[in-house]
């Protein structure tokens, strides 16, 4: 069985013991999350939409920053040169079960 979660603004297809990174969400390591689910998938049966019932918890693992990225805006011939910086937070989350 899998689900089709939303959560920071983006769609995440999750089954029962899988580790995914997502938009920073509020928590301690080791605190419980729930996601509404969109959609889920049990073999044959199909659920969308309003005929959704299934909660999908899960783990918080770990808090964090992925890699620096460098963002670079210049404009040629106005001596416009900026150099700034981003690392992007996120949550890790253990997802426990789809029921």
């Amino acid at each position: 069985m899998y689900a089709v979660i939303v959560t920071g603004g983006k769609q995440y297809k999750v089954g029962e013991g899988d580790v995914i990174e997502v938009e920073k969400l509020e928590g301690e390591a080791g605190a419980t999350v729930e996601f509404e689910a969109i959609m889920t998938v049990d073999g044959d049966n199909v659920a969308v939409g309003k005929d959704v019932t299934a909660k999908v918890s899960g783990e918080i693992v770990k808090q964090g920053k992925g890699k620096k990225i460098v963002v670079f805006k210049y404009k040629a011939k106005k001596n416009e040169r900026v150099k700034n910086g981003h690392r992007q937070a996120f949550t890790k989350v253990k997802i426990t079960k789809i029921a």
